[in-house]
């Protein structure tokens, strides 16, 4: 099935693009989609609950009930008959102060932003905030594609199809969040998604390690951990970080990512036209060295 106002999207994302100076500051803002802003509520929503309980935690129908109530009260759609959210006000500021920290804007934002334009803007209204709501929300067109009608899959070719499909998934996903974070070094999402992609020895440990080093110096994550890798490297032997410092036991890892990044940086410099930065990965002929390289193997 596919999702209902998706080209409507498409088109106004491309709208947006095209007016890139005259709505947004910084070129360095990347945009965030449905998933992201699904994941950044569910951070925002546990960063709440650590505050008030210790637990940085939070279950699923809470953040899919938070997820409905945001929707429709930042497009301004009537929010009455919903079920009242606990600490709303405070998740909301949490929920927006990180995409502010991370040089960020969902797809609300680039909507409201669009809708400035009026006439300029002449894609925005082929969708409204209804149809937006629709399609952030996952809701799916009520006709199949007329080939799902006419030939359907058998079972070995349906799960081969769906394998195929989440693997190119993930693949692509990996690629634009290390593009994502060459643009935009303070997109804290984009970073947890590929510090350890491929393995490095960077779990949740050492991301948590990097979280809270960057909430005590008011530092990206990105912008910390190269900061630390740096230090060592202009130390020489002569520097060694302290004992009690938790990044001290991630300085392998960090170093492999910290160097993949500016292998992939040089790489992009070499690049005359932007449009084609999207084949960054493929500079390494293939996928097994690309893992081998940023994995820091030879």
């Amino acid at each position: 099935m596919a999702v209902l106002h998706q080209e409507s999207v498409l088109a106004m994302i491309k709208e947006f693009r095209r007016n890139w100076h005259t709505l947004c500051a910084s070129e360095r803002t990347t945009l965030c989609g449905a998933d992201a802003m699904l994941l950044v509520l569910q951070l925002s929503m546990a960063e709440n609950n650590k505050q008030r309980s210790g637990e940085f935690t939070v279950s699923l129908s809470e953040v899919l009930l938070t997820w409905k109530h945001l929707l429709h009260e930042k497009l301004n759609l009537p929010v009455e008959n919903m079920e009242a959210i606990d600490h709303y006000e405070d998740i909301r500021r949490t929920y927006d102060n990180f995409l502010k920290s991370s040089n960020m804007l969902d797809l609300i934002d680039v909507y409201k932003k669009c809708s400035v334009l009026t006439s300029n803007c002449e894609n925005n209204a082929n969708i409204s905030a209804s149809q937006l709501r629709d399609f952030l929300s996952g809701r799916q067109s009520a006709v199949d594609d007329e080939t799902d009608l006419c030939v359907p899959p058998s079972p070995v070719s349906e799960h081969w199809s769906q394998d195929n499909e989440k693997v190119k998934f993930l693949a692509k996903k990996i690629i634009y969040s290390y593009l994502n974070l060459l643009v935009n070094s303070k997109d804290d999402l984009a970073l947890a998604h590929i510090l350890n992609v491929p393995d490095r020895g960077l779990g949740r440990e050492a991301f948590t390690d990097l979280k809270h080093a960057a909430q005590e110096k008011q530092m990206s994550i990105f912008l910390v951990a190269t900061s630390f890798v740096r230090t060592i490297q202009l130390g020489g032997k002569g520097y060694a970080p302290s004992p009690s410092d938790p990044l001290r036991t991630h300085i392998k890892g960090l170093s492999n990512f910290i160097n993949f990044i500016d292998k992939l940086d040089e790489i992009l410099g070499e690049i005359s036209n932007p449009r084609r930065c999207k084949f960054i990965c493929w500079k390494t002929n293939n996928w097994n060295k690309f893992w081998k390289c940023s994995s820091g193997q030879k």
